[in-house]
């Protein structure tokens, strides 16, 4: 038969789509209720198309600065954690040295570790340094867990390199500096990015490791679930919606750059 034909020639592409439309259904349903204009607390059943959330999206107390806050966070823990991270990949490739076989091993812990677990382990060697839980507690504990991530990410690309093409540059007098900046660094820029990118978005999601060592404070992802608490306001959906849009933007930002990149070489 002809459709069953087509079907088997083309399983795997309906697969991967079904599958896709799955993984996008709860984005699609929070950017159509971000235009929606509750009559109650909850904006959990469509009543009347509105674009008074998106002219107004910081007008619910709170919540820009919530919001202002989980990206300064997401910041720094991705600096520190990618800086930190790259290291710890390099090292654990390029050098020799003892206990080389449980660092390796340690590094995926956080990764398999429960986050209440995580959490509380946190929380208890900050309560006994007599450390006051906020920004910078949530700080050090973001960069804890994302480290794992980036070294994982930059471990394996660097562990693909061809090291002659580093000492193909040594050959050409260059030194040790410029053999990492012109060579070493742009092969190894994939990989970094990749754990940087992974880091920012856990630590600006992170909830539960984040609720632990907050104190006070509170990160977008707490105002959501307080707020969930009494009533969802239509605001919390825009801003969902206006990250969902930017991650899409710069994926495809930069599968257009890697697509010119590949005509050029060609």
């Amino acid at each position: 038969m002809p459709f069953v034909n087509w079907l088997k020639r083309h399983l795997v592409v309906i697969a991967g789509l079904v599958t896709l439309g799955y993984l996008l259904l709860p984005n699609i349903v929070v950017t159509v209720f971000s235009f929606n204009k509750p009559k109650g607390r909850f904006n959990y059943a469509w009543q009347q198309f509105s674009l008074d959330a998106w002219k107004d999206p910081c007008g619910v107390a709170d919540m820009c600065g919530s919001l202002s806050l989980s990206l300064q966070i997401a910041f720094w823990a991705t600096l520190g954690a990618t800086a930190l991270g790259t290291m710890i990949a390099f090292a654990l490739v390029r050098y020799r040295f003892r206990a080389r076989g449980a660092v390796n091993s340690m590094i995926f812990l956080p990764m398999a570790m429960p986050e209440v677990v995580m959490a509380a382990s946190l929380l208890t060697l900050f309560l006994n340094m007599g450390a006051q839980l906020g920004f910078w507690t949530i700080l050090i504990a973001h960069i804890m867990f994302c480290l794992s991530f980036v070294v994982v990410a930059v471990k394996a690309r660097v562990m693909s390199m061809d090291p002659r093409l580093e000492q193909a540059a040594q050959d050409l007098y260059a030194g040790p500096a410029q053999t990492f900046l012109r060579v070493t660094l742009p092969i190894a820029a994939p990989g970094i990015a990749a754990g940087a990118l992974l880091s920012f978005a856990l630590s600006f999601d992170d909830f539960i490791i984040t609720n632990f060592n907050a104190g006070s404070t509170v990160t977008f992802p707490m105002f959501v679930w307080g707020s969930a608490q009494r009533g969802t306001p239509v605001q919390i959906n825009v801003i969902g919606t206006a990250m969902f849009l930017v991650a899409v933007l710069f994926v495809l930002a930069s599968m257009l750059i890697t697509h010119r990149r590949t005509k050029q070489k060609a």
